[in-house]
């Protein structure tokens, strides 16, 4: 099947890195009533959540982004979805028989509006399935139990410092099926969700060959989607990543849509068969190797720029007035990786090097 121009369906208006439901609303008025909008529930500041549902088939696919406010790009490909599934296509028309969609595109409104992982209690919502101690998990938890989904796919953000296995590779998109037990057995549902990675996996790597990662999948029975699979629902974790100069993640938006759209394709055709546990198994671990800036100094006892061979820098993303400002800090990483990566590296004996670490005034870091 040929995809559809994705400049003919991408939503402009929706763009960067800071989004609540402000940007998002009057999109949402544009849906025909073939898209079914409801509130179903209020944030902790009395902000609305709301959920889309789409089609009318017997499978089942519930998804909700935005469960970390500053994880947008999930939401943003989920914009894109809604568009997608707006046009008058034969696709799009097999789908709305064979499935039926909800999605809640911004489950965190306040932490969104804050730009924060948790919400306005102070709480990460992607620890709290068992508690339920957030009005937020408790309504998601109630249009599960409403909904009975056959599948869930939980829709996150991943920062910079992943890597694909041991390569220098950036892991721009990672996935995961969540285990389901402290030993991290296979079960029926966990061998769907598996099998359903191992197809976006490989609609993926025809775009970006060797930049899919596969996160970790220690248990935590606090966390929704382990939560979600204890309770034999096929669950699958998206994580967006970094693609090189892709800070605003523009384009890790576009793979993220390209991903959901694969998944929701093969659930309609009932094609997840098709693909094994092995091809996802065959997918590199998430290493932690990667840093925004990385400065080499091989001369540093003799010029005194840096006091050590190499210095990490990381940038811390910052709200301001709207916009999401990239902080440059010096990173310290919890277990020093045996190689350490840099999305852009800069070395003192480079005369253009040093300049740009000038005109950005990151010198003051490395002294």
């Amino acid at each position: 099947m040929k995809d559809l121009d994705y400049n003919k369906i991408m939503v402009p208006t929706i763009s960067r890195r800071y989004i609540n439901y402000d940007h998002i609303n009057e999109f949402l008025k544009t849906l025909p009533t073939s898209f079914k909008i409801e509130v179903v529930e209020e944030s902790v500041r009395k902000e609305s959540i709301k959920s889309i549902t789409f089609g009318s088939g017997t499978n089942k696919v519930l998804m909700w982004s935005q469960m970390h406010g500053n994880e947008s790009t999930t939401t943003k490909a989920v914009v894109d979805l809604l568009s997608y599934l707006k046009q008058d296509i034969a696709e799009v028309l097999e789908i709305s028989k064979s499935c039926t969609l909800k999605i809640i595109p911004i489950l965190s409104p306040d932490g969104a509006r804050d730009y924060t992982r948790v919400n306005a209690n102070g709480i990460d919502l992607n620890r709290d399935a068992q508690d339920l101690s957030q009005p937020e998990s408790r309504v998601l938890k109630a249009v599960y139990d409403k909904f009975k989904p056959d599948y869930c796919f939980n829709l996150h953000d991943q920062r910079t410092i992943f890597n694909v296995g041991d390569t220098s590779k950036p892991a721009t998109v990672s996935f995961l099926a969540p285990a389901f037990d402290q030993d991290r057995n296979n079960s029926p549902s966990r061998t769907l969700s598996m099998q359903l990675i191992a197809a976006m996996n490989d609609k993926l790597q025809k775009e970006i060959p060797g930049q899919v990662g596969r996160y970790d999948d220690g248990f935590n029975a606090n966390c929704v989607g382990d939560a979600f699979q204890m309770r034999e629902t096929p669950t699958i974790l998206f994580e967006s990543g970094h693609y090189p100069g892709d800070y605003d993640r523009d384009k890790t938006r576009v793979l993220i849509y390209k991903a959901i759209l694969k998944g929701i394709q093969v659930i309609s055709k009932g094609t997840v068969s098709d693909y094994t546990v092995e091809q996802y198994l065959s997918i590199p671990e998430n290493g932690k190797q990667f840093v925004d800036i990385l400065v080499v100094n091989p001369n540093y006892i003799e010029n005194s720029i840096t006091k050590t061979e190499i210095v990490p820098i990381q940038y811390k993303e910052v709200l301001k007035e709207g916009e999401i400002v990239f902080k440059p800090q010096l990173h310290h990483f919890d277990k020093m990786p045996k190689a350490i990566f840099g999305h852009k590296t800069l070395n003192c004996n480079d005369e253009n090097d040093i300049l740009w670490l000038k005109e950005k005034d990151l010198l003051q870091l490395l002294s």
